[in-house]
């Protein structure tokens, strides 16, 4: 049983079965417990161990049954009884422990339909409260999209040069956030698993130390492996353990009905970082220089993401978000959703679509957010910055508004929606960005829209992955899956870069990237659901007996 009938606790405050409790306390419980025991499975635990108990307490029913006033539990048999071992989560006798139960056991059953009240607000608020800090969180880990304000800083210092200046080959200017990108994705599996082995507040410690460690080491240094180990892997690293510990424990707590909605909540906060973090970084590159804002901002997440993280918990377990959706559901003809275990994902057809798109798809809007202020200096010169800014506002907004479509008309079509419209911007990119003056209110739209198209990524798929594979393993499922994210950005960021500095634009980065997100969508035709069989249209012969019959029942 789940639940114990009397102790109204779970199993584990239950005594009953444990190695410490003789068959005397067992005919005791069992007289306070209205004679269930044969209901309960830890008492047939007990039972197999000591035989004789059925016996003795089949002998007291029947002395119950023909004398009601004698005691189910002599003070002979008090004499004789084992003594308990209490164990540490029982700080009391059992005896005492069962008077005090009698003792309020009136209030409780009195209390019961107060609780039942009470019970779905509570839940309610501390569902809140987890998307509430999950978002804290990713507004915080939302640096990595501040990466071309750093960026510029960079390559300023590489064309001033001089000591203590940055020596990097032109090249390589991206490969710190390439690798930062690169290892967020490969570390999501491991933090996927981490979460559901230890949960999220022990994740979130991980990853907020991991990224204060890695700015705090660029902030003594300009070496180039340095930049690319600290920034990119263990900034990269903590990004991912912090990122996977904030949605699955969101999702949880709150109907499937939700799932776009919370998704693009808690992961709207990742992509709204910009807004306050690129006038700021502006503010501190000016005021303090790049390394010593580098260690500022180290300090600052480390801090916040580990202390919001504390906040943040899955779920009890057997806990129903919704419990009147769920008997509507059950109602219904519905398909239940198997809950997949990470080795089963290699051999599920969808989860290479969807890898696939997911490449494409973030790979695409990456490209244009590590460039972002390169492309609109031209045309707002110092006050570029101002793009990062902008389009985080569209990078939140992607996520909210593809979240809540998609709870609407389906994960499949917003997916393909958003795929095509992203390869209309990337083509839409040429003639805006290719000509020698750009209108700046033209460039800040057309960023703004390519970003909007990427942040939709961040809510369909961990929507994908929780409506396909069910949230049994979803932290290392989603944290494969997620892989693709990390490939795309390593792989399009990394030969846009070299297309630049080959062709001296970014048209042919472009087109290469319009063309496989068409590509994407066409296979994201596939991921739509099979519509159900048609029933027979056969008529059905009835005897006439059956029809009497019928209409006699009814």
């Amino acid at each position: 049983m789940a639940t114990c009938p009397y102790f109204d606790h779970a199993k584990k405050f239950c005594d009953v079965g444990e190695d410490y409790i003789s068959p005397y306390d067992v005919v005791a419980m069992s007289q306070f417990c209205s004679s269930r025991y044969q209901k309960c499975d830890k008492f047939q635990e007990l039972t197999k161990r000591h035989p004789e108990v059925l016996e003795q307490l089949d002998s007291i029913e029947i002395s119950k049954q023909s004398t009601p006033s004698t005691p189910l539990v002599s003070p002979r048999h008090h004499a004789n009884r084992s003594p308990i071992q209490i164990k540490f989560n029982n700080k009391w006798p059992l005896s005492y422990r069962l008077k005090y139960v009698m003792s309020n056991y009136q209030s409780n059953e009195t209390s019961t339909e107060e609780k039942t009240t009470m019970q779905p607000q509570k839940i309610k608020n501390r569902g809140l409260q987890v998307v509430l800090a999950g978002l804290g969180i990713n507004l915080a880990l939302g640096i990595l999209y501040t990466w071309s304000i750093f960026k510029g800083a960079i390559v300023d210092s590489i064309a001033a040069g001089g000591e203590g200046a940055f020596a990097w080959d032109a090249a390589s200017v991206n490969d710190p956030y390439a690798v930062a990108c690169l290892a967020f994705a490969a570390a999501m599996i491991l933090a996927g698993k981490c979460q559901d082995k230890f949960g999220p507040k022990v994740t979130c410690a991980i990853g907020g130390l991991l990224v204060g460690t890695g700015f705090v080491w660029i902030s003594q240094t300009t070496d180039y492996l340095a930049w690319v180990v600290g920034f990119g892997l263990l900034a990269g690293t903590g990004i991912g353990f912090g990122y996977s510990a904030t949605t699955p424990p969101a999702l949880k707590w709150f109907s499937p009905a939700k799932t776009g909605l919370i998704a693009g909540i808690v992961v709207s906060g990742f992509g709204l970082a910009s807004v306050y973090i690129a006038p700021l970084a502006k503010y501190m590159l000016a005021s303090f220089g790049l390394q010593q804002s580098m260690m500022y901002f180290g300090i600052a997440f480390a801090i916040v993401v580990s202390g919001l993280g504390m906040l943040i918990s899955n779920p009890p377990e057997g806990y129903v978000a919704d419990p009147a959706a769920k008997q509507t559901a059950a109602k219904a003809v519905a398909v239940k959703v198997p809950d997949l275990k990470p080795s089963q994902l290699f051999t599920n057809g969808k989860f290479y679509t969807l890898w696939l798109c997911f490449f494409v798809g973030s790979g695409a809007g990456l490209m244009v957010i590590g460039s972002a202020k390169g492309l609109a200096s031209a045309s707002m010169g110092e006050m570029a910055f101002l793009v990062v800014s902008i389009m985080a506002i569209g990078n939140a907004a992607g996520r909210l508004v593809a979240g809540v479509v998609s709870d609407k008309i389906g994960r499949a079509t917003t997916l393909c929606i958003m795929l095509v419209f992203q390869a209309c911007m990337m083509f839409a990119a040429l003639p805006i960005l290719g000509g020698e003056t750009s209108n700046p209110i033209l460039v800040v739209l057309l960023v703004t829209a390519i970003v909007f198209n990427y942040g939709t990524n961040l809510a369909l798929f961990p929507s994908f992955t929780k409506d396909l594979w069910g949230m049994k393993n979803f932290g290392m499922n989603y944290g494969i899956l997620f892989s693709a994210w990390g490939v795309g950005a390593f792989v399009l960021v990394r030969v846009s870069e070299m297309l630049k500095v080959k062709t001296g634009s970014m048209d042919s980065s472009f087109i290469l990237a319009g063309v496989l997100l068409l590509v994407g969508a066409m296979m994201s035709m596939s991921l739509r659901p099979q519509k159900a069989a048609a029933p027979a249209t056969e008529p059905v012969i009835a005897e006439e007996e059956d029809l009497v019959l019928q209409k006699a029942q009814d």
